[in-house]
């Protein structure tokens, strides 16, 4: 069956009308400092929405020749639906739909003129994840059976976010900070992330894993002074501590570092680079993001790499989304997902959720749906053109 048309929409959820149980207090991503790479400059230093492009969410339908559709997601808005409809929808109309890896090859490919990461690789995710979606229901089957079935029944899903205590009450047994401070705070800041470390691993115990998200922030040697003061704390990893381009950096950094695991991978795009930092030996946890990297057939490709060199995967944000969790549960290497607590406290997860299909995390846990494809309601009068 070939694909009858590729194209970038908008979608526009109708509201429950249900009301929401107030929130205790704001959620700590309403106002908090995060280290960032434009941190040595004060007029974007304390917010990153300060300086990123607010470019919005891209999804991507794929029709077949039947009316069969596939709905897929990425980020950057109009420079990435622009990749997307101007260049490689014409192109791939008129492939067969289960030919996943001759499209994303073509895709890689043809990009070559103006480059194949960044930008481009996310909209390669958004063609990718929506052809998946097709499939599965092409099919009647989950995603995850289509990779050759679940290797768990459940995943461990750890929480991102500074509203440690929420956490803890919702049951999440594993958190992961956002580092507040970086090399331009000088010793302030030091001390600054080491109290808010200490005060995490005080309340939550012996019993739960601390991760310290840095955010790109970091160099080397504020890197290396960081994790020796936080040793005492048991970090299970530091994370993307460095801009993912300085592979150097991050081989100067394991080689003094034996005693933490470092992740890093949600800002490298295609499975290149992370072939470097395999071949360096420099990351324990590889992180790529399903929607930035290339879509699920790249992360296959990543998650293949990393299995044979013995190291874990755990994708970026990959437990918030069905689209992760789906590839998630196939992999053998992805033991553990990411879930993003960005919701005030007081409010459950369950409010946080708008498309049915979407599950949530119990007692740490939590599961991919059933399909078929990525088992998401959505209508599709809910789709609209993007460019309108």
């Amino acid at each position: 069956m070939e694909i009858k048309e590729i194209k970038t929409v908008q979608l526009n959820v109708p509201s429950s009308g249900s009301s929401q149980t107030p929130a205790r207090r704001p959620s700590w991503a309403a106002d908090a400092e995060v280290a960032n790479p434009m941190s040595k400059y004060p007029q974007y230093k304390r917010h990153r929405s300060s300086w990123m492009p607010n470019w919005g969410v891209v999804y991507v339908k794929v029709t077949a020749e039947d009316g069969t559709w596939g709905l897929g997601q990425t980020s950057f808005g109009r420079p990435v639906a622009a990749i997307i409809d101007d260049h490689f929808a014409p192109m791939l109309v008129g492939e067969s739909c289960f030919a996943v890896e001759k499209i994303s090859d073509m895709m890689f490919r043809m990009s070559k003129p103006y480059g194949s990461l960044g930008l481009t690789a996310c909209a390669m995710s958004g063609v990718d994840l929506a052809i998946w979606d097709l499939i599965g229901k092409i099919k009647d089957q989950p995603v995850y059976e289509l990779l050759g079935g679940a290797v768990r029944d459940k995943l461990f899903a750890y929480a991102t976010g500074n509203d440690t205590d929420w956490q803890i009450e919702l049951g999440f047994e594993a958190v992961k900070l956002a580092c507040p401070y970086g090399p331009t705070d000088g010793l302030w800041g030091l001390q600054e992330n080491e109290k808010l470390v200490d005060q995490t691993r005080q309340l939550v115990g012996d019993n739960v894993e601390i991760m310290l998200d840095c955010y790109m922030a970091f160099d080397v040697e504020y890197t290396i002074r960081l994790a020796e003061r936080l040793r005492p704390y048991k970090l299970k990893w530091i994370e993307e501590f460095l801009i993912p381009e300085d592979m150097d950096g991050h081989v100067q950094v394991r080689r003094a570092l034996d005693w933490v695991s470092l992740a890093s991978g949600e800002h490298l795009y295609t499975r290149w680079p992370f072939k470097q930092m395999i071949e360096k030996r420099c990351l324990d946890i590889l992180q790529p993001d399903v929607f930035w990297v290339g879509g699920i057939t790249e992360c296959v490709k990543i998650c293949h790499l990393a299995e044979a060199a013995g190291l874990t995967v755990i994708f970026h944000g990959g437990g918030l989304h069905q689209y992760g969790l789906h590839l998630s549960a196939a992999m053998p290497n992805t033991p553990w997902v990411e879930y993003f607590v960005g919701s005030p406290p007081g409010v459950p997860l369950s409010e946080t959720r708008q498309i049915e299909g979407e599950t949530i995390p119990e007692q740490s846990w939590i599961k991919p749906n059933s399909g078929p494809g990525f088992g998401l309601h959505i209508e599709e009068e809910w789709l609209t053109p993007f460019w309108d």
